[in-house]
């Protein structure tokens, strides 16, 4: 089909018409389909079920130097789980701390604390006039709500396929003392599935801030969440780049097991650096005695090792891929060459960021939810949720049915359609 934008009017108004048939006809089905966050679907649960066989009122309780996980201690950890996530996240265990099922409670913790307390003796943020956090666009909502929640001045920096404009950043951090932080999905990222290239981490480690507590926060959410075996992303490890650099404490690494076991009832966990480890603890030793060892423990044994994880993580890929697949072919199948839509397509992680045309993102996902499909919010990738240009999208495919996913896609590349046309009509 010829693309939308080179048709003559006549042209656009058959298509429009042709496509608001279409259109009438899905609001008749009563749908019910939701494509709105990155949730696993049911299968993904499945293949932990075994977890819960591996611990009974039978089994020894005690991890490997003894401690009886049933009662008080351990305040960072157990040493088998800080092993098993120190592998996932490739750092020593003795930069991890393990906490509770949710990484962005971590990230919460470690926003208030900063706000409270200050890091590492510096002036808590609190008390300081302004205080501005650098945000990667399209990027992950629920880390703009914290910063928005703290009242946090957030600075959009652009996205490419190799991570945020680096010469941007570099020029804003080292000329703005009121820029503490930047928040970061370094591999397959929320929500284009971009990972970051090794250059940009390397730059990432060589930044000259001037706050003395500008960190960056790293959130790794989905380090082994690889779509394919034969096509991985790497990504350079950050905290190693940072130490090379001689700004060892500059990067808070956060990860979990939320969308690799259960992600109500998983682990997470923070990596950094001995000096910022010593800070969290003397706050952190009055908030908890400890986390969740027994959960912990369960992790350790149904995994074992690594190796374990790896071999889980082919288990989700298997169940998610063709439904990525699925969603890739229906776009291009549907929209390819038409002009009006681009669209990643990742090699792992939980997102598929789709742009439309400026101004018709939040009538696309209004249109869709009027069928029956329930989206991400239009703008909800921006800080704010508001998107200037009004053009990303981020769709979600892990969790419906392959058949529910279907029909989802194909309402979404109708309403795209239908949209765009009417834009274009609109401005002839």
């Amino acid at each position: 089909m010829k693309a939308y934008t080179e048709m003559s009017k006549e042209e656009l108004e058959q298509e429009f018409k042709k496509l608001g048939e279409e259109y009438q006809k899905y609001l008749a089905m009563d749908l019910n389909l939701n494509m709105s966050r990155g949730k696993p679907c049911k299968e993904q649960l499945d293949i932990s079920m075994g977890m819960m066989d591996v611990l009974n009122s039978q089994v020894d309780l005690r991890c490997e130097d003894g401690t009886d996980c049933r009662n008080y201690g351990c305040l960072d950890g157990i040493p088998e789980a800080k092993q098993l996530l120190g592998d996932m996240m490739e750092n020593h265990p003795d930069n991890i701390i393990i906490y509770g099922n949710s990484s962005l409670n971590v990230m919460y913790d470690t926003v208030a604390r900063a706000m409270t307390h200050g890091i590492m003796g510096n002036t808590p943020w609190c008390r300081l006039d302004k205080v501005k956090f650098l945000c990667p666009v399209p990027g992950y909502d629920r880390h703009f709500a914290i910063t928005e929640y703290f009242g946090i001045e957030m600075i959009p920096v652009p996205m490419s396929p190799e991570g945020p404009d680096m010469d941007m950043i570099e020029r804003l951090v080292r000329e703005d003392d009121a820029i503490k932080g930047i928040w970061c999905v370094p591999k397959y990222s929320n929500p284009q599935g971009y990972s970051y290239s090794d250059e940009t981490v390397r730059r990432f480690a060589r930044l000259e801030p001037a706050a003395k507590d500008f960190r960056i926060f790293w959130d790794n959410a989905y380090g082994i969440h690889h779509l394919y075996e034969d096509k991985q992303d790497y990504l350079v490890e950050i905290l190693a780049e940072c130490k090379k650099a001689g700004h060892p404490d500059m990067v808070y690494k956060f990860a979990s097991t939320s969308k690799i076991t259960f992600p109500g009832s998983g682990i997470a966990a923070l990596a950094t650096s001995l000096n910022n480890l010593d800070d969290i603890k003397k706050q952190l030793k009055n908030q908890t005695i400890g986390h969740d060892k027994v959960n912990q423990l369960r992790h350790v044994r149904f995994f074992k090792d690594i190796n374990g994880m790896k071999e889980h993580m082919k288990k989700h890929a298997a169940i998610i891929r063709p439904k990525f697949e699925m969603v890739e072919q229906a776009l291009e199948e549907g929209l390819g060459g038409l002009g009006i839509g681009e669209w990643t397509k990742p090699r792992g992680g939980y997102f598929i960021s789709f742009d439309s045309m400026e101004g018709c993102a939040k009538e696309i996902v209004s249109k869709a939810k009027k069928a029956g499909v329930i989206m991400t919010g239009a703008g909800a990738t921006w800080p704010y949720g508001k998107d200037p240009k009004d053009t990303n999208i981020r769709i979600a495919p892990t969790l419906p049915p392959v058949e529910e996913l279907k029909k989802a896609v194909e309402l979404f590349v109708l309403c795209v359609k239908l949209v765009s046309a009417e834009k274009l009509l609109s401005l002839q």
